[in-house]
């Protein structure tokens, strides 16, 4: 039978678990994170706490088999090690956040915006518009209850599937205010 120390053993331990579960967080998007919903600096909590736990294994082996430290000593050189791990960590996981773009935009962020009509839309039927977000101009299929004649504006009010539910937009025609038989502009 093999002797092998219990420091030695955790060591061991801790870089293949930590290590093992820091590769599964970065391959499958860090679904233990997911878990525990917590994050440090905009950096999920989980690889930061695995690759401290598998850095620590990686310097307690280092400092028991190469600097033949034992016990605490070879703790405190893993404990080093592990800090070490949980910066560089930080850094890269941190890089790679702020180098997500954000999140599309939905149809349903179009709601309330006004829509140019391309192609005349009859009453409960399809016709096109285009709406400008996100600095471009893009074309949907547009619906509405009521028809709504090309080169118009109609005024997003829902969605359908992957199109639009427009309405016409009513332009406010100015009226003189009657206010007690006196015309007022």
């Amino acid at each position: 039978m093999i002797d092998i120390p219990v420091d030695d053993l955790v060591f061991v331990v801790c870089a293949l678990i930590g290590g093992g579960l820091l590769l599964v967080t970065v391959l499958l998007d860090d679904i233990l994170g997911a878990i525990f919903d917590f994050d440090v600096g905009g950096v999920s909590l989980m690889p930061l706490l695995l690759s401290f736990v598998s850095m620590f294994g990686v310097g307690g082996i280092f400092a028991s088999q190469v600097l033949k430290a034992e016990g605490g000593e070879a703790a405190i050189v893993g404990v080093a090690f592990g800090l070490v791990g949980l910066g560089l960590a930080y850094v890269i996981f941190g890089t790679l956040k702020r180098a997500e773009s954000p999140p599309p935009f939905s149809t349903r962020d179009l709601v309330g915006r006004d829509a140019y009509v391309q192609v005349g839309i009859p009453a409960g039927r399809y016709g096109s518009v285009l709406v400008k977000a996100e600095g471009q101009t893009h074309e949907f299929s547009a619906t509405s209850s009521v028809d709504i004649s090309a080169g118009t504006v109609a005024r997003v009010s829902g969605v359908a599937g992957s199109g639009l539910i427009v309405e016409p937009v009513v332009a406010a025609v100015a009226s003189p205010v009657h206010e007690g038989g006196n015309d007022v502009a």
